[in-house]
């Protein structure tokens, strides 16, 4: 698991943690992590490809000839400027939030179980309620390489990274290996927990937006379900019962989407749906990451 050292996600791994003879693996960047007793750490960068790939390897030599019954990729960042870059000099957001995910899911497939669950945290904001912050298109250049004030910065790139995510569940979950594998590909949206402004945000920006989500979302979350905030502990506790397989999506479905709250099975954006476009989304990543198509 990735993302499970703070936030939601590090609710979601105390409720694995709590499974009867299971055997937790997450990926954390740094030390003193605040952790459940015998999860076991194996250190990551996601904004560099050549630290996923050591992951990668260190979690294949940690199983052995065991397989991977679980993989949930949840960490992100809420956004970042054009000038934060990746090791490999990808935009931050995009590098962090989707490729070193698709990286992952590409090199661990092989080794998840048969009926397996591989979990990709997307969001609801992959089409944002505000339709200005809207992706209208696929702009992997911008998204990749992104230039101050483009659509690859700020909000747009976690917006956009989010977008990829989904998209990136969509095509796997088509694949003839994960079909064979019967592995069950899974987006979940955990809806608006915790912070909502990117990293380059000020203080000031920030101190604004506390108090309008405190203040002016509520009373928007009575016409529009986006704007209802779930606590961390009930996203991270909706995270492990998709995870574990209390919650099932319905067949022909793969986008479990928090609404006040309730997971709800809705249809991705139309753009997500594009399967032309999960195409080449798919093939540029394997460009970026140094796999085959």
């Amino acid at each position: 698991m990735t993302g499970a050292t703070s936030g939601f996600g590090n609710i979601t791994v105390q409720h694995l943690a709590e499974v009867a003879n299971a055997r937790v693996i997450v990926g954390a960047r740094g030390e003193n992590r605040t952790l459940p007793s015998g999860v076991e750490v194996i250190p990551v960068d996601l904004a560099s490809l050549t630290s996923v790939r050591e992951f990668v390897n260190a979690v294949i030599k940690a199983i052995g000839t065991n397989k991977i019954d679980i993989l949930i990729l949840n960490a992100g960042l809420h956004g970042s400027p054009a000038e934060d870059k990746s090791e490999d000099g990808y935009g931050l957001t995009f590098a962090v939030n989707h490729l070193s995910h698709y990286l992952i899911s590409r090199l661990l497939l092989p080794y998840m179980s048969d009926n397996s669950r591989m979990v990709i945290t997307s969001s609801n904001m992959h089409n944002p309620p505000f339709k200005v912050l809207a992706p209208k298109r696929l702009e992997l250049d911008e998204w990749s390489h992104p230039t101050a004030g483009g659509n690859g910065t700020g909000v747009r790139s976690y917006i956009a990274s989010k977008l990829c995510n989904l998209m990136t569940a969509l095509y796997l979950s088509r694949l003839k290996e994960v079909k064979e594998q019967n592995v069950h590909i899974i987006a979940f949206n955990p809806g608006l927990t915790g912070s909502v402004v990117g990293r380059d945000a000020s203080k000031l920006q920030k101190a604004i937006v506390k108090i309008i989500t405190g203040t002016i979302f509520p009373i928007l979350s009575l016409f529009k379900p986006e704007f209802k905030k779930n606590k961390a502990e009930h996203s991270g506790k909706m995270l492990a019962d998709v995870a574990l397989g209390n919650i099932v999506p319905p067949a022909g479905k793969i986008y479990v989407s928090l609404v006040r709250g309730i997971p709800t099975y809705p249809d991705p954006s139309e753009l997500a749906s594009n399967i032309e476009l999960q195409g080449k989304l798919w093939e540029k990543s394997a460009e970026m990451v140094g796999l085959k198509r």
